[in-house]
């Protein structure tokens, strides 16, 4: 399978898993996305580019705190269930939720946001050449300084090396392709930033283990 066709058939598994589960990850917001509003707000951070919302339990955290969010996923399903959530708490006002394929360039004017924010959309079906061309994107779209947190499931993952093998650290496990990444590569993905942080931390039941890197544009 190359790369292309997995993460088009990726879309339409997210599809599938959305439709049948409105609340899928919970409605609580991540404990990644609690720690980030807490450095935006030090930061004085106003807008966020979120990429990969999923249907929206770290978007509507962010938009209840004060934050204006523009959200990214490939999944109609996901964009659909941000805006009825949005709507419905009245934080329409706060978020813009889009439609948008991560290969693709980002649908935004150079220094448009003041942080960009993703919890495990790194670890999704994504080449690291496609990562590099997002990175790029997240340091075309940032403002001078702005801040960049993304969280990915790392080698060190249970599942990491089990399942489906799709190429580079990708592995599809019970329909889901995860690319785990090590160090080496978040380190690497950081190019044209300045790493503040890398922290490691773990999530779920498994537990996951996965890397939180923290980094400002230079």
């Amino acid at each position: 399978m190359n790369d292309d066709n997995a993460l088009n058939q990726q879309c339409s598994h997210w599809e599938r898993t959305y439709a049948g589960n409105q609340d899928k990850f919970g409605t609580s917001p991540s404990e990644p996305a609690i720690k980030a509003a807490e450095l935006f707000k030090s930061r004085g951070v106003k807008s966020i580019l979120e990429l990969g919302g999923g249907q929206g339990r770290d978007t509507i955290y962010f938009a209840q705190n004060g934050f204006d969010v523009h959200v990214l996923d490939y999944s109609h399903a996901g964009i659909a269930s941000i805006q009825k959530k949005a709507q419905l708490m009245g934080l329409s006002h706060k978020i813009t939720a889009t439609r948008h394929d991560a290969r693709e360039r980002f649908p935004f004017d150079e220094e448009s946001f003041d942080a960009c924010y993703s919890h495990m959309f790194f670890c999704m079906a994504l080449t690291i050449k496609q990562l590099e061309n997002v990175s790029q994107e997240i340091l075309r779209t940032l403002k001078p300084g702005g801040i960049n947190i993304f969280t990915t499931r790392n080698t060190d993952d249970i599942h990491f090396g089990t399942g489906i093998h799709r190429g580079e650290g990708m592995y599809e496990v019970n329909g889901f392709i995860v690319h785990f990444l090590s160090k080496e590569q978040v380190e690497h993905l950081a190019k044209g930033f300045k790493i503040l942080a890398i922290d490691e931390f773990e999530e779920g039941d498994l537990p996951r283990k996965l890397f939180r890197a923290t980094s400002e544009k230079a």
